[in-house]
């Protein structure tokens, strides 16, 4: 059974090919290199012993994907394509606006086109939404009945893909989604093939702070200290990125199994402070992690975490990795590929 991946090449899109194909589909990668590299193929090939098939298609392209949607008629899509970075987003709300939004419309309405000419095969997309959607939230743990908003263009483009995907199931009642909504990925593949590999200065903790480890820079910013939290730095949801690609397979089979929509949260239940990373993350790789103490950065929230109860009762899924495992993983990714994909 074929599985269409947008954005496949990335971060968590490779890790769920390696989650599809030990479950028994055939995914396909489709992806152009925006925010990835070629290289992942050819480590996925050495992980799962096949070679994986790729469109080198930028999802804005609406007749190019309609033409791949045709030739490989995949039982369902996993929307992972966009820009992911919060602080960029501020600084550059435009291209998030237009690569994310409007990369959900064109792939939708390519998703669209191929229901009207097989009316039998209904469209079934899993979307890859965030913990940003909630904004800052007034307690935690969060469930997925609280109020939604936004505190930056990042969670403000997914709020609105969001928001398309549940008018066009009340108006397409054929169409089977599952939004998933992600805390913190990290870490890697127990393998140390693939990982995280940002491009240019990584714009999330647990990549940054392998690279203070590895040597690659000199110190790491930490945005605040002065929080409403136990050692005052953020506290976040963080999960291994093997955990979240389970996800998203539990999803595929719940959607292709019973046929019901549904939103979850994916994380783990617990936070970790900034500083608690840095901690795990020297123990993991007996390295020093120095840092500084640098003002808060615009769009963060004090604090996030999930309440993962309604993703256990409807997929059966749950994290299973904790914060030493992720650290420890990463490290692995970070020591053994200190330039990533290039080098």
């Amino acid at each position: 059974m074929k599985i269409l991946l947008t954005g496949g090449a990335g971060y968590i899109g490779s890790h769920t090919v390696v989650a599809l194909i030990e479950a028994g589909f055939q995914p396909i990668v489709l992806d152009n290199f925006s925010n990835s590299h070629p290289a992942v193929l050819e480590r996925l090939a050495r992980i799962v012993g096949q070679t994986v098939p790729l469109e080198h298609v930028d999802v804005l392209d609406t007749p190019w994907l309609q033409d791949v949607l045709r030739r490989h008629r995949p039982a369902g899509v996993v929307h992972f394509a966009g820009d992911k970075a919060v602080g960029e987003s501020v600084a550059q709300p435009l291209k998030y606006f237009h690569n994310n939004i409007g990369g959900a419309v064109s792939l939708l309405r390519a998703m669209e086109a191929m229901h009207a000419e097989t009316p039998e095969d209904a469209p079934t997309l899993v979307f890859s939404s965030s913990a940003t959607v909630y904004g800052d939230p007034a307690r935690v743990p969060i469930t997925e009945d609280f109020p939604r908003s936004h505190t930056n263009p990042y969670g403000h483009s997914k709020l609105v893909i969001e928001d398309m995907l549940y008018a066009l199931m009340a108006a397409r009642p054929a169409w089977r989604v599952g939004v998933l909504r992600y805390f913190n990925p990290v870490g890697a593949h127990p393998s140390g093939l693939i990982g995280e590999d940002p491009a240019g200065i990584p714009n999330n903790l647990m990549p940054y702070v392998a690279q203070v480890a590895v040597g690659q820079r000199d110190h790491l910013n930490v945005f605040g200290n002065d929080y409403p939290t136990p050692d005052g730095t953020g506290v976040r949801d963080f999960i291994h990125v093997q955990d979240l690609a389970a996800g998203h397979v539990a999803a595929i089979k719940a959607l292709l199994g019973r046929g019901e929509s549904f939103t979850v949260n994916l994380g783990t239940g617990r936070g970790h402070s900034v500083l608690e990373v840095v901690r795990a993350f020297e123990k993991a790789s007996g390295r020093a992690v120095p840092y500084r103490i640098a003002p808060r950065r615009a769009g963060d929230v004090a604090q996030c975490w999930a309440d993962p109860g309604l993703a256990l009762r409807l997929l059966g899924w749950r994290a299973k990795h904790a914060l030493d495992d992720m650290c420890t993983d990463a490290w692995r990714w970070q020591s053994g590929n200190p330039n990533g994909y290039r080098g």
